[in-house]
């Protein structure tokens, strides 16, 4: 028995033709392989985002006027008082970012899915109405969200993803 040579393109268009994970029911295999994807794409996300940061403060050396070094990263945290801190601090914010991509891409998937399924059609409603509780849902997930902040995040999903609605199919 040969063992068959795949690529990265063969892998990825298998895994998402074939679907990984079967759990009952279209809805929430779709919305549990789309947070699964997501929540992978956030956690690469936030760890090499971290990697740059550190990057540039070691390789630049930059120091403020009194002699204080510059912290240009996102997560304050993650300069600990010893490496175990660090690690702890970089899992922690790693883990709260996938799980906000996850659960963006999830309640997203599920409401267009859901939505394409009750309405009988596929049009820039749902993806507007889906896109405004997704922004909604994800700026509840910040620290110190506000009205105003849930208000805009709920437009500018919907805006976002009303646009890539209409675009699809054009490019």
């Amino acid at each position: 028995m040969s063992l068959e040579k795949r690529s990265l393109i063969d892998e990825l268009s298998s895994f998402d033709s074939g679907g990984f994970l079967d759990l009952g029911h279209p809805l929430l295999n779709r919305m549990a392989e789309s947070f699964t994807k997501a929540a992978g794409i956030g956690a690469i996300q936030a760890v090499s985002r971290e990697a740059y940061f550190t990057a540039v403060e070691s390789g630049s050396g930059s120091t403020s006027e009194n002699g204080a070094s510059k912290k240009h990263h996102h997560f304050p945290d993650l300069r600990g008082e010893n490496n175990r801190k660090s690690v702890e601090a970089l899992v922690k914010s790693t883990g709260k970012e996938s799980m906000q991509w996850g659960l963006a891409a999830g309640v997203y998937s599920g409401l267009t899915y859901g939505l394409k399924e009750a309405r009988g059609v596929h049009d820039w409603k749902n993806s507007a109405l889906a896109g405004a509780i997704t922004g909604a849902a994800l700026a509840l997930t910040s620290e110190d969200h506000s009205h105003e902040q849930v208000v805009q995040c709920a437009m500018t999903g919907a805006a976002i993803s009303t646009a890539a609605n209409l675009l699809t199919g054009i490019f």
